[in-house]
């Protein structure tokens, strides 16, 4: 099993519309990274577990706990001319973005800050990607042991 976190403004997607969706599941879409789209398509598994996090707004930090569903496929999006993230070279043959599926497991009790995750970044937490400068990815690969001590701070 593999431990991600996915970054998102929560007015974009967030664990509210993860609620209200049909199973608790929705498409994680939209991305538009070709780093990020290769880990899609390649590594993410059923049953991988992620933290959502927010950024882009006043708190940033882990808002929940959601498990993929759907390992990675054609983002259909890219193929929708109305949507946002459409791409007039992105075939359904050759496909050039990914999606995954994932459920919410649970919202956190609370969102556990950047600002705390920051102060352990020289230890517990040395190497987590997410607290990289610069770091602009909205999928992200983390430890086992960085998955559990994020979970231990709630």
């Amino acid at each position: 099993m593999n431990h991600w976190i996915l970054k998102t403004e929560p007015t974009v997607f967030s664990v509210a519309d993860l609620e209200r969706a049909p199973r608790r599941t929705s498409m994680w879409d939209g991305v538009r990274n070709y780093q990020a789209r290769n880990m899609l398509r390649d590594d993410f598994r059923r049953a991988d577990r992620a933290l959502l996090h927010y950024s882009g707004c006043d708190t940033p930090g882990i808002a929940a706990l959601v498990r993929v569903t759907r390992g990675g496929y054609a983002d259909p999006t890219a193929f929708r001319r109305a949507s946002p993230h459409y791409d007039a070279t992105s075939t359904r043959a050759n496909p050039r973005w990914y999606a995954v599926d994932v459920q919410l497991e649970r919202a956190l009790a609370r969102i556990i800050t950047l600002a705390e995750l920051k102060q352990h970044a020289n230890g517990a937490l040395k190497g987590l990607i997410l607290l990289n400068r610069g770091n602009r990815l909205s999928v992200m690969p983390m430890s086992e042991a960085h998955f559990a001590f994020i979970l231990a701070l709630e």
